[in-house]
């Protein structure tokens, strides 16, 4: 914080600002302050108000009571243009680009350069690629389809469209959630620059490192009511976690354990995947065990995501094979042939690809297994749908007011327990999870941790697409890297070290030998013609 910010009245300041839907409360009451030249972090467990009292704030739903001041005056944005105009940018976790339209025009939709009302495309692009090259995205093509990107480069466009604008007020709602860790520097630069130049930052995020490192102020949210307003320096992130549930820290995860089967030979192996190519993903080949969770990693852009799309059938390998439980499926066509086989997916974007959103919970929680498990002769066993969904509320801990609140109605992390629940309820036998804690608070993610635990204590295999490497160390048997789409190494639990793991990261020349290549042998015989 600025030595000025810290004597300066509130930029921003919210008094008593209530919100209700129907009967049920969501904020009750809340005030807070934020200074100009601060970054005030706002924290809280899913569901604890953080996104709502943010909505409020940059115009996106109004508040039920309260009152709210921006540099003294009164403030009650109607809008997001509203707020806009008033200096308040909100970039929301839930990606809100469009994606028919380039690059350049998501970056400068509100104002695209024109004359008589006719687009100027080279002074558009020109301008894209200021603001892109002044974020540190060189590499980005300002006329390409934003939809082309992968999530974590479609987030960073969305931060810096939001940090093109002269703004007084900039909300971030984890921000970092789809970052690299290179990705994420740059972003603490460019926030701490517009500290400096007097801009108040809101800052919400689960990740308590950031918190720590980035943070001048820190405001906790329980249950819809302010908890406290402290300052970082004076908190440790144990102090943190103690706020945001209201007791104290347990002693933290249990010891690893690992459920990987050894002793069986091939009769265990749950999934192997032999010369797998995709888009950037070339010739890519493991095994996974039942029992055993094999995390995967790389840089942004190294093919995490796509060798997960390309193993499930979302998108068609061109070459390489797919066996599950020791059957040769070739390479699925259609995710709904791997669902067949037993797998399953939990993806990335869940607002787009995991979940519908305009449907209640009960219906995402048992879509997967309709016709399977909730179907007989044609008609709907309503009864044991409700058991289900009921089940997964509970076992999951989702915070909803029952099974027929709407999908979209819920905070991230709690749609986001819902898309790993469909597939608890469906019992596949191996799980592909791309980002599976992205947008969930610390205890969320604890008990997401147990849940791939008694995964693989049932014998389940388990691959994790994940950006935070002390997640994958805390939970799996071993981590493969991925570089230029290529496997550079597979580390076993006690082998590896983040300095072997961020070396195999950069070293694209390296290609680590795969298990069987060039053995074709679970191949079907239309892809050994092939």
């Amino acid at each position: 914080m600025t030595a000025d910010a810290a004597d300066a009245p509130p930029l921003l300041a919210a008094r008593g600002l209530t919100k209700r839907y129907g009967t049920v409360t969501v904020l009750d009451g809340v005030s807070m302050d934020v200074r100009g030249g601060e970054v005030h972090a706002l924290l809280g467990a899913n569901g604890a108000g953080k996104s709502t009292l943010c909505k409020i704030l940059s115009g996106l739903t109004p508040a039920s009571a309260g009152s709210a001041t921006l540099g003294g005056a009164a403030y009650a944005p109607a809008s997001k243009r509203e707020a806009e105009a008033a200096g308040v940018e909100i970039v929301q976790q839930e990606l809100n680009l469009i994606g028919t339209l380039s690059v350049a025009e998501n970056l400068l939709f509100a104002r695209l350069p024109n004359r008589l009302g006719v687009l100027r495309v080279g002074r558009l692009h020109a301008e894209a690629r200021a603001i892109l090259d002044r974020f540190g995205l060189p590499g980005v093509d300002p006329g390409a389809p934003v939809r082309s990107l992968g999530v974590g480069r479609q987030q960073m466009v969305e931060i810096a469209a939001a940090l093109a604008r002269d703004c007084r007020v900039l909300i971030l709602d984890e921000p970092t959630a789809a970052l690299s860790d290179t990705e994420a520097g740059q972003l603490f630069g460019h926030l701490r620059d517009l500290r400096d130049r007097g801009v108040a930052v809101v800052y919400i995020s689960h990740r308590l490192d950031e918190v720590k490192e980035l943070s001048d102020r820190v405001t906790v949210l329980r249950d819809g009511r302010h908890v406290v307003t402290r300052d970082t320096a004076g908190l440790s992130t144990d102090a943190m976690v103690a706020l945001m549930s209201g007791e104290e820290r347990d002693a933290g995860p249990s010891a690893f354990r690992s459920h990987r089967r050894e002793g069986d030979g091939e009769r265990d192996v749950a999934l192997r995947v032999r010369g797998l190519c995709r888009g950037p993903v070339r010739d890519v080949s493991l095994e996974v065990r039942r029992g055993e969770r094999l995390g995967v990693t790389g840089l942004v852009g190294s093919g995490r995501t796509e060798l997960l799309r390309a193993i499930f059938g979302a998108d068609r390998a061109t070459a390489g094979t797919v066996a599950v439980n020791g059957v040769p499926r070739g390479r699925f066509r259609h995710p709904r042939a791997a669902v067949e086989a037993g797998l399953a997916m939990v993806t990335e974007d869940r607002k787009s690809d995991g979940l519908l959103l305009a449907q209640p919970v009960g219906v995402n929680a048992t879509l997967c297994s309709l016709w399977t498990k909730f179907c007989r002769f044609g008609l709907l066993r309503g009864a044991a749908e409700r058991r289900a969904t009921a089940g997964l509320i509970e076992d999951l801990d989702v915070r909803c007011h029952g099974p027929d609140q709407l999908a979209g109605q819920l905070s991230g992390g709690n749609q986001q327990k819902v898309a790993v629940g469909k597939w608890l309820v469906r019992g596949a036998d191996v799980l592909l999870f791309d980002e599976p804690t992205r947008g969930i608070d610390v205890a969320a993610r604890r008990r997401i941790y147990r849940l791939l635990e008694a995964l693989a204590a049932e014998g389940k295999a388990c691959v994790i697409v994940s950006s935070d490497l002390e997640e994958l160390f805390e939970t799996c048997d071993a981590i493969a890297v991925l570089c230029d789409g290529r496997l550079t190494g597979t580390f076993q639990r006690g082998e590896w070290t983040r300095e072997k793991i961020l070396q195999a990261s950069f070293d694209s020349d390296k290609a680590a030998p795969s298990p069987a290549a060039a053995d074709t042998s679970d191949a079907s015989p239309a892809d050994r013609r092939a």
